[in-house]
């Protein structure tokens, strides 16, 4: 509005007032500047916190489309959680703020491409031969490889129909009938045969297929075997497994180090839970030398008496991520809790993932403290890389002398610049969590067998997550049991280089006999009479 005479607030008349009158007025138009001032300031700080959430928000959202809308192959899903992150920031801007006596961390070697088949496979050999009239006064006739084709052999069902002999006697005027010994079935009358029963075990658990498309599968083969049917053999299977599993666990809480994961599963029908609510699946990994195992254990719950539950009889190191229900069987068994590298490193790689993106045209930024953060660990896990094929003693004496002074100078810069990061960003959330854990982050320097993360137990638990984005759910909580104790035992088999179809098929075989405790023990994967995968089988079949 255009100021003229007539909108113009008049002036007081001041000029009738004592100096005591004066001062009154002079004092309440500063009080009412200050109020003024105040209201002012609190407007600022609200457009502060104004902005700050939006930045926040922001931030969220673009890590939101990145998991949303990133590559969903296995490949880029493992290289993002488990593999080592490359820094996509100011490169020089980060190694300058970082130590320069330290060893630059090696680029990844490139995977050797494979050329020709696996020497395990078997192998047959096809002669194109001349014909007598082609070959006629030849006076040299050889043969040359010209190529090798890979041929896939249809699988098949068949009826095993078993005839038992028997033989009569006359004793004592009394006939008495003898029969032929009959192979004890693991699950007593059966139409499935053991070989039938690892088929499907390995198809749902270790290939990830639901039981509804090997229902299809074998209706395609000539005879229906329904889901329902399959899912019954596998809920019985896992009483028969249940002493070996016993067994495993026993053996397993014997040694001194074990690494531990959780992860969710739905279980449609759950006493005193709703269909949607979380349940889930623990692992735990680790024993003996030699004698390791990977075992799965279904709970509703993520209390921190189900650790206390499983690792019953354990004294040693337990690692694991930050969750807070570990630290009740740590406290209660007397166990040294170490950290994951990994949850803090996959923290940090999350807010550089959610960084605003630069505009085009315009020069990219130095390096953030989550690029810095990660030079850090990048630097940690080059010193483990470059210890993998040395001892134990070897790998404890270059983590006291080069990870631990790298450790307390990346303790220092933490401590330094935790405080100039915006609260609630991803950023100031990794820092906090990777301060919050540090007891437990240092502890897998105090010896050479220690892990720096929790991988091995991640490893064994991403099968699982892989299958159940097929399965989608366990219909029981004993059908969700049953799944525990055969990925427990395939998993098991591939930490001990077994192949896992061939060690549940011969599980299968002989646990319908094992009546004692000798035989159970027989059937553990360090005691079975199986080559392990590294080993190669014959080349060619010389039936043919």
């Amino acid at each position: 509005m255009k100021m003229t005479l007539k909108n113009l607030t008049p002036s007081p008349d001041l000029s009738g007032l004592s100096a005591a009158e004066l001062l009154a007025v002079i004092a309440g138009f500063q009080q009412q500047l200050a109020l003024k001032d105040e209201a002012l300031q609190s407007k600022e700080e609200a457009i502060q916190r104004r902005d700050a959430h939006i930045l926040l928000l922001e931030e969220l959202l673009r890590l939101r489309r990145i998991q949303r809308f990133a590559a969903s192959s296995e490949k880029l899903h493992q290289l993002q959680l488990f593999d080592e992150a490359e820094l996509e920031a100011d490169m020089d801007a980060l190694l300058a703020q970082l130590p320069d006596y330290l060893p630059q961390t090696a680029e990844a070697k490139a995977k050797p491409r494979q050329r020709g088949f696996s020497a395990s496979l078997l192998r047959e050999r096809i002669e194109l031969t001349l014909s007598d009239e082609q070959k006629a006064g030849a006076s040299k006739v050889f043969f040359t490889k010209v190529k090798e084709e890979l041929q896939f052999i249809p699988a098949q069902l068949k009826v095993l129909e078993i005839w038992q002999e028997k033989a009569v006697f006359e004793r004592d005027g009394e006939e008495v009938i003898l029969a032929a010994n009959r192979p004890v079935h693991p699950l007593g009358k059966c139409i499935a045969t053991p070989s039938l029963l690892g088929y499907i075990i390995t198809s749902k658990y270790a290939d990830g297929l639901p039981l509804y498309r090997l229902e299809q599968m074998f209706k395609r083969l000539g005879q229906e075997v329904s889901r329902t049917s399959m899912a019954h053999w596998i809920i019985r299977l896992d009483e028969v497994f249940q002493p070996l599993m016993n067994l495993l666990r026993e053996e397993q809480n014997n040694a001194t180090y074990l690494q531990a994961d959780e992860t969710r599963i739905q279980v449609l029908k759950e006493e005193g839970k709703t269909a949607q609510s979380d349940k889930w699946m623990w692992v735990t990994r680790g024993g003996p030398p030699g004698r390791s195992s990977v075992l799965f254990a279904y709970d509703p719950s993520r209390a921190g008496s189900v650790p206390v539950r499983l690792l019953e009889g354990f004294s040693g190191i337990l690692q694991a991520d930050g969750y807070s229900g570990y630290s009740q069987v740590c406290k209660e068994s007397g166990l040294t809790r170490i950290g994951c590298w990994d949850h803090a490193r996959r923290k940090f790689i999350e807010a550089t993932q959610a960084a605003p993106s630069v505009a085009k045209g315009k020069s990219k930024p130095g390096a953030s403290k989550a690029d810095v953060a990660l030079g850090y660990i990048g630097k940690l896990y080059a010193i483990e890389r470059e210890q993998k094929e040395h001892s134990d003693a070897e790998r404890y004496q270059a983590r006291q002398t080069r990870s631990m002074p790298l450790l307390a100078e990346f303790k220092t810069w933490l401590d330094n610049n935790v405080g100039k990061v915006m609260k609630g960003s991803l950023t100031r959330k990794a820092m906090e969590y990777t301060l919050g854990q540090w007891p437990h982050l240092v502890g897998y320097c105090v010896r050479g067998d220690l892990h720096i993360s929790n991988i091995l137990a991640e490893n064994a638990i991403r099968p699982f997550a892989v299958g159940r984005k097929a399965w989608l759910f366990a219909d029981s909580a004993q059908g969700a049991k049953a799944s525990a104790t055969c990925y427990s035992l395939l998993e098991t088999a591939k930490a001990n280089d077994l192949e896992p179809s061939a060690y549940i098929n011969h599980v299968l075989a002989q646990i319908g006999e094992a009546d004692t405790l000798e035989k159970l023990e027989a059937l553990l994967p360090w005691n079975v009479p199986l080559e392990p995968i590294a080993k190669k089988v014959a080349q060619y079949n010389e039936g043919k």
